[in-house]
């Protein structure tokens, strides 16, 4: 209702803009293959926040870890695919961009644990040198010789992520979905699921038990971090095929309002990057056809994380 509100001073029908938002993200196959494409980044996201919010380890540099991992499965293909089966080259590939994340998140995982310094700040500001980095090397040593614009070469098909017969959906969409069940099975059905929601519950008392308190907070940022670095290799691999800037799309960020709007749960954390990405395809078809601001999906975004937050914790209260 409050979103109505705000696209009836913009000055448009919130009805009928609400119609072509929901046509846009899921009215025919190419609009659900759109939204399905945005929401696979989202919950590979969403699921490496879920474990480290678990774990009450706010990392919040999924964005600068999304282009380490781009920037390790562009620097894998470049240098194979020439030589390499795609069967050995693309697997080299994601893990080397799960790597070149969990590095990236472990510079703040060390900063923590041995200096002291609060990750959300260091997560935060590390996302700036990242995204720094990928401008420099796209317009300097990975610069294809043969543009004008700040990107690398072009990956070529055997660095390129299958997709499913007659679909432009890709094996990166399936494997952000099998981890789903992975992701439940760790936090609930495993010792090291326990260890980690125990750390995150109290790490006083988690230490008292006999818990490394230390060793469960850097791997729950670690793996956080390599789930954003696989997020960008897939995303580099399947879809844009260069490093340059703006591959993003701000994943690292939305996937926290994911993870968030999931209530920390693998099954909820895969209905919200449903519903989020929806509303981003949704939001482009408004903006095409009512002219309104896809800024304005992202308030919608946000107005709704805070509802169900505060409704969340009004719940709590009156329970308590």
């Amino acid at each position: 209702m409050l979103g109505g509100v705000l696209i009836l001073l913009a000055g448009a029908d919130p009805i009928a803009a609400y119609r072509v938002m929901l046509e846009g993200a899921v009215g025919g196959q190419r609009q659900i293959t759109e939204t399905v494409l945005k929401a696979g980044p989202l919950l590979l996201m969403g699921l490496g926040l879920t474990v480290a919010f678990r774990s009450k380890v706010w990392n919040i540099g999924g964005e600068g870890q999304y282009f380490m991992g781009a920037l390790g499965g562009t620097l894998v293909g470049l240098t194979f695919q020439q030589n390499w089966p795609a069967f050995l080259l693309i697997p080299t590939m994601l893990l080397a961009g799960a790597l070149g994340g969990a590095l990236w998140a472990g510079l703040a995982a060390w900063l923590k644990l041995r200096r002291g310094v609060n990750e959300i700040i260091t997560t935060l500001m590390l996302n700036y040198i990242a995204q720094f980095i990928i401008l420099y090397l796209a317009r300097g040593p990975l610069n294809d010789p043969t543009s004008f614009l700040p990107q690398s070469a072009q990956l070529l098909g055997t660095a390129r992520l299958p997709a499913l017969p007659g679909t432009r959906i890709h094996i990166g969409i399936l494997l952000a979905v099998l981890l789903v069940p992975a992701i439940y099975v760790l936090l609930w059905k495993m010792p090291l699921g326990f260890r980690l929601r125990a750390i995150g519950s109290s790490p006083n008392v988690a230490r008292y038990a006999g818990m490394n308190v230390a060793l469960g907070l850097a791997f729950a940022l670690l793996f956080s971090g390599a789930l954003a670095g696989l997020t960008g290799a897939i995303e580099v691999s399947a879809l844009h095929t260069r490093l340059k800037d703006g591959i993003s799309g701000n994943y690292g960020f939305t996937g926290i309002l994911v993870a968030l709007l999931g209530q920390l749960h693998p099954v909820g954390v895969l209905l919200a990057a449903l519903f989020f990405a929806a509303l981003g395809i949704g939001a482009q078809t408004m903006h095409g056809i009512y002219g309104l601001p896809i800024a304005l999906a992202q308030v919608i975004q946000g107005l709704i994380v805070l509802f169900v937050l505060a409704a969340d914790a009004f719940a709590r209260r009156r329970w308590s």
